[in-house]
């Protein structure tokens, strides 16, 4: 059993597109721009309870890329963590921390 529980808050720290990726890449580069999903500073908190669970409104395929350091931080890990999606193309960067 875990002693240490805390809530995580998510926060859209920053949005790219590599446009160089996708004129070389993609079928139909003049379709593609940044992600649509999220907003810079848009935020999100995962509870310390259920940590596993993915935020309403979050994209599952982000959700999927972080949601084992989510859950590490919910259990004690460390304080703060920089992550992004594997979106090659148009990725998304979130900074991860625990809330004490």
């Amino acid at each position: 059993m875990f002693p240490e529980r805390y809530d995580v808050k998510i926060t859209v720290v920053k949005k790219l597109f590599n446009k160089d990726l996708v004129d070389k890449y993609t079928d139909n580069p003049a379709e593609w721009k940044l992600c649509q999903k999220f907003e810079i500073g848009q935020e999100f908190i995962v509870s310390k309870d259920e940590p596993w669970n993915m935020p309403k409104g979050f994209c599952g395929w982000a959700w999927a890329d972080m949601q084992k350091i989510v859950w590490g931080m919910a259990r004690g890990g460390p304080k703060l963590f920089i992550t992004c999606c594997t979106d090659g193309y148009r990725p998304v960067i979130f900074k991860l921390e625990r809330i004490e």
